[in-house]
């Protein structure tokens, strides 16, 4: 039904949207969004991004985020894969999807989990610049403010 899964190697999009349509006949619509590393400036673009994690912790968060959108809405499966380590420019961060009988639903959950997400789970975040400089990204506020949208 549900999966968390925090991992250094990149993942398939496909194999996942597989996974959470697989309840054919229950649910009309899926919903998968994916996040990829981007340059962010042209002056000295980001290459790779470096992420950690609290084990344990960054998984049970997203379990209990799952939980509250299914509290929240009617779904099928709800899938998070989340990547850690060094991720190149371009490749995929993460990716959500979910699946319900009807698009509304699907959509509603997936903006609710990328949201709540990226200002609760416990992860970090340093840019690899292409001059070879690095730092930590600091939250964003435009993060919170969308999360702050949910109640």
């Amino acid at each position: 039904m549900d999966s968390v899964s925090i991992q250094n190697a990149p993942f398939s999009a496909a194999e996942e949207y597989s996974a959470v349509s697989s309840d054919a006949g229950e649910c009309g619509a899926v919903v998968l969004f994916t996040g990829r590393v981007r340059a962010e400036s042209e002056a000295n673009p980001v290459v790779a991004l470096e992420l950690e994690h609290y084990p344990g912790m960054t998984e049970q968060v997203l379990e209990d985020l799952m939980a509250e959108a299914r509290r929240r809405w009617t779904l099928g499966q709800i899938r998070v894969v989340h990547r850690v380590g060094e991720i190149l420019l371009g490749d995929e961060i993460v990716l959500v999807a979910v699946s319900a009988a009807h698009r509304r639903e699907a959509f509603e959950a997936c903006e609710y989990l990328m949201d709540t997400l990226k200002s609760t789970v416990p992860f970090w975040k340093k840019e690899i610049r292409q001059d070879g400089t690095s730092h930590w990204v600091a939250a964003k506020g435009s993060d919170e403010k969308a999360a702050s949208r949910w109640g």
